[in-house]
């Protein structure tokens, strides 16, 4: 079995449980996920099976939308609602809706982030949740993401609270930690703020409508349908231009042979290969020659 599968992650799953549910579900222990989400955090996740896996790379590359709300009052260890509360400050008067705005424009473009201790990324072998939970703090690598749009959606003030919410939706490339992004507008703001809900709405370029349930995953294999929901594996590189080669080319591809830059239509930086209508490889331009990036098949 080859293929993507868009799953929706439901909330308090890590994306381990659900490769794991799948691997039983489907037999087949080749199985991986293209975006760790956080247990808290539901939406699509992309799921590659079999041959599939060589593409999880591409589909991470992909831009992530998000919809979410900010809590501004109160920040917790995590900075969502699974955490201690660590800070606590009352919102005395409502934030006006245009300076929230204000501050999300601020925040677009490239920026850098640290990402929060309760996070999967690893430092010295180990992920930084480990270190968290053991009370240990380690220095963090900074890393360099894109805000393609940060908008609000809406905001309430509850003045016995003395608390705001705002609901937001960010476009933003692989790696960004929207969490952390939304507790830094709580700080511009002038709060302690946390992310009190999150869904992923878009990813390795499917959206929440077409995903599957794990329990719709199930039914699709127990009615022998579960092809019909699998997506080819060039789905993950259909942003690339793509070539079909004659029976002489494949031969040469077959054995990592470079093409001639006359050979290739459509030219580009970088090109899918494909034989027979099948996927066999990504090349890139070198000079005059195109040369192997990625093999995917060489049967």
């Amino acid at each position: 079995m080859d293929g993507i599968i868009p799953l929706y992650k439901e909330r308090g799953m890590t994306s381990f449980d659900c490769v794991s549910r799948l691997r039983r579900i489907l037999q087949t222990k080749k199985i991986g996920h293209s975006g760790t989400l956080d247990p808290a955090v539901d939406g699509v996740l992309p799921i590659c099976v079999g041959s599939a896996t060589k593409v999880v790379d591409y589909l991470m590359q992909s831009g992530k939308q998000y919809q979410g709300e900010l809590l501004i009052g109160e920040a917790t260890t995590t900075e969502d609602l699974e955490g201690e509360i660590i800070a606590a400050q009352p919102v005395t008067a409502a934030i006006p809706a245009e300076r929230i705005q204000e501050e999300m424009d601020k925040m677009t473009g490239e920026i850098t982030q640290i990402p929060p201790m309760y996070s999967a990324v690893k430092v010295k072998g180990k992920r930084l949740y480990e270190y968290a939970r053991a009370g240990e703090t380690v220095e963090r690598p900074v890393r360099h993401v894109t805000i393609e749009r940060f908008a609000l959606l809406g905001t309430n003030y509850d003045a016995q609270a003395k608390q705001q919410r705002v609901r937001f939706k960010v476009d933003c490339t692989k790696g960004t930690y929207v969490r952390t992004l939304v507790v830094d507008l709580a700080k511009n703001l002038g709060y302690p703020g946390t992310m009190s809900w999150l869904t992923r709405l878009k990813s390795g370029g499917f959206t929440l409508d077409q995903t599957l349930s794990l329990s719709d995953v199930q039914d699709a294999v127990a009615t022998g349908t579960i092809q019909h929901y699998l997506y080819p594996l060039d789905y993950a590189l259909k942003d690339y231009p793509a070539m079909e080669l004659s029976a002489d080319q494949w031969k040469a591809v077959q054995n990592g042979g470079w093409l001639k830059e006359s050979e290739v239509k459509p030219a580009g930086d970088s090109i899918v290969l494909k034989y027979q209508q099948a996927v066999k490889a990504l090349y890139h331009r070198d000079h005059r020659y195109y040369k192997p990036t990625k093999m995917f098949s060489v049967k």
